[in-house]
């Protein structure tokens, strides 16, 4: 028996790690947040063990382990605080544990803010936006952050308020899916309320949103 070995200070973490992707997951299943209004953790990788001709020595303690997590952070969610709790929490040094983080791209945009656009009417772009749609028939769902990515966060790191929006009402969500579709009528009247948006947003100068309708 050994004490603080390495697979013990890996599995210590993994067992933290696990327990905050817990907490966070069980918001998501009580329905108190979408899937990407939280932070989610997945583990990727267990690296460890002494290999053999016949597999792994099982009377060896390896002296050095690996584990991978893809966490995924909301634009909502400070990184410098995400950054803390690995080193405080999941990776800390005093148990002789080091960490590589991998950014996949820019977490705040050219002036340090994070990447949101504001879908409420402090932004009247949003407001023009809204009311475009209403007056082509339309009824926005509720806006949220896709836990995936999008050309949007090009814009939005240059600091330009972007959406993502598409007029696919009735639609089962099946993005890259085998069987995506969408019917002829839901097509023809996306036309309808692109029609609307392009002409309310284009013709837009800044004035109040009363002025606009």
């Amino acid at each position: 028996m050994y004490d603080n070995s390495a697979m013990e200070n890996l599995m210590k973490s993994v067992e933290v790690i696990m327990k905050f992707r817990e907490n966070n997951f069980d918001l998501v299943k009580a329905g108190w947040a979408a899937n990407s209004e939280f932070i989610s953790v997945n583990p990727v990788f267990l690296k460890a063990g002494i290999p053999s001709p016949s597999g792994f020595l099982m009377n060896m303690q390896p002296s050095e382990v690996e584990a991978g997590f893809d966490v995924r952070l909301p634009p909502t969610v400070d990184p410098d605080l995400m950054r803390r709790r690995i080193a405080e929490e999941w990776a800390p040094a005093w148990r002789n544990l080091t960490y590589e983080i991998t950014e996949k791209g820019p977490l705040r945009d050219y002036m340090g803010r994070p990447l949101v656009t504001a879908t409420n009417n402090s932004n009247p772009w949003w407001t023009i936006f809204k009311q475009a749609i209403e007056a082509a028939g339309g009824k926005l769902a509720k806006p949220e952050i896709l836990s995936s990515t999008t050309d949007a966060r090009f814009m939005r790191q240059m600091g330009i308020p972007t959406l993502g929006f598409s007029p696919m009402k009735n639609t089962p969500i099946l993005l890259h899916d085998h069987n995506e579709f969408l019917k002829d009528s839901v097509y023809l009247n996306g036309i309808k309320v692109y029609e609307h948006i392009i002409r309310s947003l284009s013709s837009y100068d800044g004035a109040t949103v009363s002025e606009t309708r």
